[in-house]
């Protein structure tokens, strides 16, 4: 069915269909008319679904419906002036014009006033179906309403032809003929929109060529164009609509039949839709002038004549003013102070006409501390009494306040964020806010967005008399929101600090602050979190007892109590701000325990925090006090040489708290001998200063410790290291007493504690060498060569005649020599420097070789420089140096640092430069020598996979145990069967299976017959160990039998002689080996079998356990049983 022409159809019908005074344009569907109506007898609303009595039909109306007179459908009287849509749908259905009906029906549903009785006689396909050899519109012979439809003739084309209509199958009936009226309509509507969009498309273009052609000549009128006389039409048709003008409508509806007045998308699609005729003459076609611009000039303009539109303009116009007269003038303007950024806290009134421009930083930077006194120079607007807060008597830079205060986490970078900082100062104001935010808050506040609700909440707040309502307010406004996430809670703190600088400190501490203590304790650590950070946020405009009493002790509370990490690190940063404003020295022992108590926190945010915000701002002001080479690091460092005196043995991770501590503190340390220096008065800023090298100082953790934002700026320390440098080459420390403590006392103590660290401790050696190579990274190269290498070369002293061949060189065993050669001479890298320091692990390497003394701290220095691979091609020319070496006991020591290289060195290294060095050792005049190089061998065995370096250690490997002149090295049996029970069970399982296995069943078996007991007992501790590692392995039934048993069962014999304890182990092992193989020989498929796991039975495993415990051998073998294959 396709859509009907919808022109004036439906209104002439009623013309001719009106009797009497009926005025058939009056049309109303109220429900008011409805119910008069049913009063006087019509039932207007009475639908199929109604229920009418009677016996049920297709037909959506009662007989007793349809035996009514038309008359009565119209009025009930002469009387009645208006006649329902109910009534002429009726009507329409009953009289058969069903195009009419639907074209009316389509009307009603795109005015949102869908009919029920249209809308139900169309949903149902029986009004439809075509009553065999009854003509369509026969309706005189008995077919009634819900008879046969026509098609539309005009539009019977060949994609609508219904061949089904001719059919004499009766099963198509209703759900087929739906569908086909759905695509028919569809297609019809889409021809009907691509007709409209080419008419838009051809006026326009149309209307680009005529206006080439008028341009010219203005005085010759311009026809009017087809889409323009579209508009007009519409516009007077909805004029003469709207002022009841409706037989002159009708008039011009029907002289422009072409066109459908009450669908705008009929004129264009893409054209909109102008105003009304009445507003188009009343702007004469433009808009407004401001008042402002037909003001005589000689009459003062109060605001309030201003439009809400200039007063809203006016805040930002004055910004683009004066930041173009600070591009254009600036050195006239004086440099706006670091205590007002003002760019989203401005809180002096929209009008205010002394407003000072933002600063060019981001407005998500800072967060500006209050100026000391905000006016309201205007005098139309409400006065009040200056706001002024408690500033603290602080030093610090403004480039340091504005990175403390950046952890304030408050935004403006947003419509809502502008509206949050601009507080209303009068009544006028209040109603700008509320033109402004209310239609935003409409539509928005109960779809989650109740921040809309904020700039509301605080002006009402702000500007209300009675204290009660004041704080009923500010309680909502921290409970708006029931879980605010972060960008909300950004939203209230930049509205509470704006709250805060409008009312003043006073109003701060009676309204806001009871606020937090409410929430303190609240379920949801988003609430707490809120409280957290508004702590930090307001202290800024808190009175100065308070700040340092109320609000600190509810913070460390806070920090003791709450469970949530996100909590916690919020309550550090708001701390960090505190540091930053708190003036009283009584409070230092407070903040110190607090510094401790956050440093020993279990989560990495709450650390990481503490290290980036609050030890900064807390060092800040212990600079002020005179604190921090007086107190705060020597508190540290006693801190540190207590660990290392305890008899229970050392604390790592206290140790790493309080040397992270300790390197957070070097920038501000740094800062204090740059600014207490001598040459601090010659600092010149007007000329050019060269800028400062990417590398010149560590990466710092953030903002706060980066010494440029410490001293000021970037210029500034440019200025202070030229003369830094120059002082320390060429003039000396003379006078320069805060350099003089850290050389005389800080470097002194601090080698002494390097000297008490364990030596075996990795983490402690790494721990300090981060701190020495930030400390030389920091203070520069030439404090370094001239300050702090000379200490540690006078205790190391390396001179081959200090060497006693006996006791060795004590300090050369200690910490000092990994600490000094990785954090000290590793600082710079330049080429200079990457020599002294091969110089300098050659030289400690022949020392402790030609001593005899522990290569522990040789060890530590590879096992930290091999870390980075920048290193190894300098270790490899290190241990060269050894390998060429004329002293065996130095070939030796080379030997054996290979094999801690190997694990982290790339293959193409180890086989260029490892394996031909240890080639070259393994065939060396000293037996001794050869020996060392076994356990590298085995390490290749287990790191490399390429299969030409492993047959190349193989083959050397197989050389010490076939060789007959090797066939009585006790020595070096021993080194073989310990690497293999170190390698075996992560190197590759053919070496293990065709290599290792074997050699090991052949030393086993020697051992039997070996005639020393000491050597005997030697041998079998270490095969017993190498056994139980590879016990966990794979390994296959052949080798069970033709190796792995046998070599047990050697191994028992002298173990039933020499260790009983052994012997027991052994045994259950071997029983458990056949029980396996018996069970494979009967039916279980072939394949590996892990012995380890095989110990079935609780009096096995735990005779097993108790044994193991039992032993004495060494732990780090004993470890290896339970280690599986990789």
């Amino acid at each position: 069915l396709a859509q009907p022409s919808r022109k004036t159809g439906p209104i002439k019908h009623l013309w001719k269909m009106a009797t009497g005074n009926v005025n058939p344009f009056n049309l109303s569907d109220s429900e008011d008319e409805a119910e008069q109506r049913q009063e006087d007898g019509v039932d207007t609303e009475r639908s199929p679904s109604d229920g009418a009595p009677g016996p049920p039909s297709n037909n959506p109306f009662s007989p007793q419906a349809d035996a009514e007179h038309p008359a009565l459908l119209l009025s009930s009287g002469l009387a009645e002036t208006r006649v329902s849509v109910d009534v002429i749908a009726a009507q329409l259905i009953r009289d058969q014009y069903i195009l009419t009906a639907l074209e009316f029906h389509t009307e009603l549903l795109e005015a949102g006033r869908e009919l029920p009785r249209l809308r139900d006689y169309f949903s149902n396909p029986g009004n439809f179906e075509r009553q065999s050899g009854t003509p369509p519109a026969c309706k005189d012979q008995g077919l009634g309403p819900g008879g046969p439809l026509n098609r539309a003739g005009s539009i019977s084309t060949l994609d609508s032809l219904d061949f089904a209509r001719y059919s004499d199958d009766g099963n198509r009936e209703s759900d087929e003929r739906v569908a086909v009226l759905e695509f028919e309509l569809r297609k019809a509507k889409e021809t009907i929109q691509a007709l409209r969009a080419n008419l838009t498309q051809a006026a326009e273009s149309d209307t680009r060529e005529r206006s080439k052609n008028y341009n010219s000549n203005p005085e010759i009128q311009e026809p009017i164009r087809p889409l323009e006389k579209r508009a007009l039409n519409f516009l007077v048709n909805e004029y003469l609509l709207k002022n009841e003008y409706k037989l002159s409508a009708i008039t011009f509806s029907d002289e422009n039949d072409d066109q459908d007045f009450e669908l705008w998308d009929d004129v264009g699609l893409n054209i909109p839709k102008p105003p009304d005729l009445l507003q188009i003459y009343r702007n004469c076609g433009s808009a407004l002038p401001s008042p402002r611009d037909t003001v005589d000039v000689a009459v003062g303009v109060e605001s309030g004549e201003l439009t809400g539109n200039y007063i809203t303009q006016k805040p930002d116009l004055l910004q683009k003013v004066c930041k173009s007269s600070s591009e254009t003038h600036p050195s006239s303007i004086p440099p706006q102070s670091p205590h007002d950024n003002g760019q989203y806290l401005d809180v002096r009134g929209a009008s205010e006409p002394n407003s000072r421009p933002a600063e060019s930083n981001p407005p998500t930077q800072t967060v500006s501390p209050p100026p000391q006194t905000i006016t309201q120079p205007h005098a139309k607007l409400k006065s009040r009494e200056s706001v002024v807060f408690d500033q603290p008597n602080r030093k610090l830079s403004p480039a340091f306040q504005q990175a403390l205060l950046s952890f304030c986490k408050m935004s403006a970078d947003s419509r809502l964020g502008a509206e949050v900082s601009r507080i209303a100062d009068s009544e006028e104001s209040v109603m700008l806010m509320l033109g402004r935010c209310l239609p935003h808050i409409v539509p928005n506040v109960l779809l989650a967005k109740r921040e809309e609700l904020i700039p509301l909440i605080l002006c009402t707040a702000c500007l209300h008399p009675e204290p009660k309502e004041r704080d009923q307010l500010l309680h909502i406004l921290f409970n708006l929101i029931k879980r605010p996430d972060d960008e909300q809670r950004q939203m209230i703190l930049t509205g509470c600090v704006a709250f805060a600088r409008h009312v003043g400190p006073t109003r701060v501490e009676a309204e806001l602050l009871p606020q937090c203590w409410e929430q303190i304790n609240h379920k949801y650590p988003e609430r707490r979190l809120l409280v957290a950070e508004a702590c930090g946020a307001l202290a800024p405009y808190l009175p100065k007892e308070i700040r340092s009493s109320l609000v600190l002790s509810m913070l460390q509370q806070m920090l003791a109590e709450d469970k949530a990490d996100m909590v916690r690190e919020a309550v550090v940063k708001s701390l960090a701000i505190i540091m930053g404003y708190i003036n009283d020295p009584d409070k230092y022992p407070q903040g110190f325990e607090l510094m401790l108590l956050s440093l020993g926190d279990p989560s990495e945010r709450v650390v990481s925090a503490i290290h980036q915000v609050f030890i900064p701002a807390f060092a800040a002001w212990t600079i002020e006090l005179g604190n921090l080479q007086t107190t705060l690091i020597p508190s540290l460092l006693a801190r540190i040489e207590t660990l290392l005196k305890n008899e229970h043995g050392l604390d790592e991770h206290k140790l790493h708290m309080l040397l992270s501590a300790l390197q957070s503190l070097i920038p501000p340390l740094f800062s204090v001998v740059l600014q207490n220096a001598p040459f601090t008065h010659r600092v010149n800023l007007q000329g050019h200063t060269p800028p400062i090298e990417v590398t010149r100082f560590p990466r710092p953790a953030s903002p706060l410790q980066d010494v440029a934002t410490i001293v000021g700026s970037r210029e500034t320390l440019s200025a202070l290291l030229i003369l830094y440098d120059y002082q320390l080459e060429h003039e000396g420390t003379t006078g320069w007493d805060s350099l003089l403590w850290v050389v005389n006392q800080l470097l002194p103590q601090l080698i002494d504690i390097v000297g008490r660290v364990n030596v075996t401790s990795t983490t402690c050696v790494h721990e300090f060498s981060r701190f020495f190579w930030r400390l030389c990274r920091t203070f520069g190269k030439i404090f370094t060569n001239t300050k702090v290498k000379p200490q540690f070369q006078e205790i190391l002293r390396l001179s081959e005649e200090n060497v006693d061949a006996l006791t060795g060189n004590g300090i050369l065993t200690k910490a000092t020599v990994p600490i000094y050669a990785t954090g000290v001479l590793t600082s710079y890298n330049q080429e200079e420097d990457r020599k002294l320091l091969v110089g300098f692990l050659e030289d400690v390497m022949t020392t402790l070789s030609l001593s005899h003394a522990p290569l522990d701290s040789l060890k530590a220095s590879f096992v930290e420089l091999g870390a980075n691979p920048v290193y190894h091609e300098l270790l490899l020319t290190v241990l060269w140096y050894g390998v060429v070496h004329t002293s065996a006991l130095v070939r030796c020591t080379a030997a054996r640092m290979f094999e801690l290289l190997v694990k982290g060195v790339n293959e193409t290294l180890v086989a260029q430069r490892v394996v031909p060095a240890l080639i070259t050792l393994s065939s060396d005049p000293e037996i001794s020598v050869r020996i060392s190089t076994i356990p590298a061998f085995g390490t290749i065995m287990e790191t490399v996979t390429q299969k030409e370096l492993l047959e190349r250690v193989k083959m050397q490997l197989a050389s010490f145990l076939e060789d007959p002149q090797y066939q009585d090295q006790h020595s070096l049996h021993m080194e073989i069967i310990r690497t293999f029970g170190r390698v075996g069970p992560n190197a590759e399982p053919r070496f293990r299976d065709e290599f290792v296995l074997p050699h090991l069943h052949k030393l086993a078996l020697g051992n039997n017959v070996q005639p020393s007991e000491s050597k005997r007992i030697d041998i079998a501790t270490q095969l017993f160990e190498a056994y139980s590692a590879l016990s966990c392995c794979f390994i296959s039934e052949e080798l069970m039998v033709t190796h792995f048993l046998p070599g047990l069962r050697c191994l028992r014999a002298d173990m039933e002689q020499l260790s009983p304890e052994h012997e027991v182990i052994l045994s259950s092992m071997i029983k458990e080996g056949e029980t396996k193989v018996e069970n494979r020989g009967i039916g279980q498929a072939e394949g590996s079998v892990s012995i380890a796991a095989s110990l079935v039975g609780e009096d096995a495993k735990t005779k097993f356990l108790s044994k193991m415990g039992q032993l004495t051998t060494s732990g780090a073998m004993l470890a290896n049983v339970f280690q599986r294959k990789k």
